[in-house]
Parts: structure tokens; sequence; C-alpha cells
């Protein structure tokens, strides 16, 4: 199939740290879901990353958000798929209608975190969960009022782009060839 471009995808960033490189959507089942997307969409490989756990807070009180989480550029955006694990409440919680996969955050990248969050702040805005992985700061505001869901504000911390840019090149040259790709120490696996 030939790809066709259009300008309309290739236009100018936003000015500002209001940059939306992702959507998230909580999943029941991250393969399935992920295999659905590539099969329905034509989107992939999805990326599943190892079950990550992190200390978080929750509407302020300690929590933990333990994921599986796959992820695949969908042209300017990533498509991230979040399987929530563990029984303690999260944010991946919230938003707990019915249905295999339910549309959770918008995301968006941030050299200055702390002005972002106090942006948001500023607006009426309350962070609803906020966690620090391996030096990156995360925090999942909450919109759901205004706009139906979470604004999630990721802090870009070295690295975290050129993990993003490969993910997109191998979703770019993807040839159809295993599009869940369960990742390992070696590469990959498929499930």
């Amino acid at each position: 199939m030939e790809h066709v471009r259009y300008r309309l995808y290739e236009q100018a960033w936003p000015e500002g740290d209001h940059r939306h490189f992702q959507v998230g959507y909580v999943v029941d089942d991250v393969e399935a879901v992920a295999a659905g997307w590539a099969r329905t969409f034509g989107i992939g490989p999805f990326h599943v990353l190892p079950p990550s756990k992190a200390p978080c807070t929750y509407h302020g009180a300690p929590s933990t958000l333990e994921a599986r989480i796959a992820v695949a550029q969908s042209g300017p955006v990533q498509i991230e798929l979040i399987q929530p694990l563990g029984e303690l409440p999260n944010v991946y919680r919230d938003l707990a209608e019915k249905g295999a996969c339910r549309f959770h955050q918008l995301s968006t990248l941030t050299h200055d975190y702390a002005g972002t969050v106090a942006h948001y702040r500023g607006l009426g805005y309350d962070v609803a969960s906020e966690l620090e992985a391996r030096g990156q700061h995360v925090a999942y505001v909450d919109t759901i009022d205004d706009f139906g869901f979470f604004t999630e504000v990721v802090e870009l911390v070295p690295g975290f782009l050129e993990s993003v840019a490969a993910i997109a090149h191998t979703c770019e040259t993807w040839d159809g060839t295993d599009p869940v790709r369960v990742l390992t120490r070696d590469g990959y696996r498929t499930p």
C-alpha cells in the first residue's frame, strides 16, 4: 500500500509546553487490544513493555501505579495501551467504564515540569496522581469534567525522545510482521 503524505500531518507543533504527543487508553488485555489495533487500523508494531510498578500519590495519598503498557506510533501521535495491574486504587482505574479499550489521557511533554503542572493548577485543575520513575516526573491532571479525560504531563528527560524516536522508526518501517512484540532483554518475543 502506497503511503500518501499530507501537509496536515507535517505542520509545525504549537509553541510552548502544550504539544500533545500521545493518546492513552486503558485496556482489559494489552496484547489482545494491541493485536486488534494492528489488524483494524494497520498501526504497529506494538511494543509491550515489561510490567511496571511505581510508587505514586493518588489524590494526595500514597499508592502504587502498576501496569502493562504497549506503545506504537501512528503518524504524529503515539498510541499507548495501559492494562492496570494490582488492586490498589489508582488513576488508571478512575475512568473504568465497561469495554475492552477506554480513552484515558492526552499526553504532553515539557521541559518545565513544575511550571506546566502549576499552569494547570492555576486554571483550577487538581493533580489526581503524580509519580517519579527512573528520574522522570509524570502528573495526571484531572481535566475530566471539562474534557472527559486526564491530561498527562510528562517531564522531558535525557534519553526519552530517543526512546520514543526508536519506537516511531520501527513503526514507520514496519512491514506488517509480528504486530505485537513483547520486549525482552534480547529483543522481543511474540505472544
